[in-house]
């Protein structure tokens, strides 16, 4: 498979097509955020007032996308959702300049005509860039599915962005893309999976309150294994949605039917199709030879961790690595911490240090490298980004 980078800002995102399907499922994008200032209800039609160069407010933007069901979801994704999120932060400028203590917002306020509210509530400038990023997924999301519906394409797609703001390192995730932070003394998880495992509570619970989704076809209850008609009337454990733990019933016949999540770990599939449990897209998805949608159980809505790159002590070896599954299936952190700190210090020299860094940890998912202990080969397609925080932590705070 051929190793190709897609032109952007340093440190470019490296790629590899596993060649499940002709076009790259993974895409990627990066690039500088200008955020622009206008006045409040002004129309996007209307002249704005855009301090670009000499932008009001600058940004860094990193984004990882990983397709299924086809490469048309992610490359939608890739072109679209910096676009959504400019707008979204344009949308709360005022508030992300305010003048503040570091840790609320003190009268300070993010909007003047409630500071009161706004103390009580504990409100910060970070909240606002995080309910930025909630709403552009949640935008780029709705044009995914009027695109795809207009060109009569089908597919979706997880979605790993991180923005460097302020001094803050922001990292959305909808998916199992992971992103870690790497440093001379610490591994430090970024992102969390999202699977349908992961929010088996989320996903049941709304199959309770809305079992129509189903169309009796699936349960809800999850149980240690798939059961058979001879389990009829047998005690067996059992958990529903508002159970942490396990308890016992005995079966019953609406208990056999197919669970609503089925399986374990990285085989775990919700309604049988899928096996991620957010995204962007599937909006047209529906279980095999049924009319059951699975889009009411997919959230767009990211998880988003929050870096506060002034606490640190920045180093020029300290790295961010996000990457698609195709690579976290071969390594785990521990592996790619010992890859990064073995790497980047001797290559201090190299402007291109970075993306060779990315270069080798996808080599080294291919089986080319005795570095990561067994020499295992992952066959999906890989995608990584490095990102060094010691520029970024310098970078993006001012007018």
């Amino acid at each position: 498979s051929a190793l190709t980078a897609k032109p952007c800002l340093q440190p470019w995102p490296l790629i590899i097509n596993a060649e499940k399907s002709e076009f790259n499922e993974d895409q990627a994008a990066c690039g500088k955020l200008c955020i622009r200032r206008c006045e409040f209800g002004v129309e996007e039609d209307q002249e704005w007032l855009s301090l670009c160069p000499g932008e009001f407010l600058t940004g860094h933007y990193w984004a990882l996308f990983d397709g299924h069901g086809g490469p048309a979801a992610a490359i939608l994704a890739a072109n679209t959702l910096h676009s959504c999120l400019r707008r979204q932060l344009e949308a709360v400028v005022e508030g992300l300049v305010a003048t503040q203590p570091p840790m609320h917002l003190s009268g300070c306020c993010v909007c003047t005509s409630d500071p009161q509210f706004v103390e009580e509530k504990g409100i910060r400038t970070e909240d606002l860039v995080i309910g930025a990023l909630e709403n552009a997924f949640q935008e780029c999301d709705d044009v995914i599915g009027r695109e795809l519906e207009a060109s009569g394409q089908v597919g979706g797609c997880t979605a790993l962005v991180a923005v460097s703001l302020q001094g803050k390192l922001y990292v959305a995730n909808a998916g199992d893309s992971r992103a870690i932070l790497v440093r001379r003394d610490e591994i430090r998880p970024l992102s969390s999976e999202l699977t349908p495992e992961t929010e088996r509570q989320r996903i049941q619970q709304l199959a309770f309150v809305y079992p129509e989704l189903l169309a009796g076809e699936f349960t809800r209850l999850e149980f240690p294994r798939r059961l058979k008609g001879d389990d009829l009337g047998q005690k067996v454990l059992f958990r529903d949605h508002h159970m942490n733990g396990w308890s016992y019933k005995r079966v019953e016949k609406p208990d056999l039917k197919y669970p609503l999540i089925h399986g374990q770990g990285r085989q775990a599939r919700l309604l049988g199709t899928l096996a991620v449990s957010r995204g962007l897209g599937d909006h047209q998805l529906r279980v095999l030879d049924t009319n059951i949608q699975l889009k009411p159980f997919l959230l767009s809505v990211p998880q988003v961790t929050v870096l506060d790159m002034d606490q640190l002590t920045l180093q020029e070896e300290d790295v961010v690595v996000m990457a698609t599954d195709g690579l976290w299936d071969v390594l785990s952190n521990e592996q790619v911490a010992r890859l990064v700190r073995s790497f980047l210090p001797g290559n201090r020299e190299d402007p291109h240090r970075f993306s060779e860094l990315a270069k080798m940890l996808i080599h080294s998912t291919q089986g080319k490298d005795s570095a990561t202990g067994d020499g295992q080969v992952s066959y999906d397609d890989v995608s990584v980004f490095v990102i060094p925080l010691f520029s970024q932590g310098r970078a993006d705070r001012g007018h």
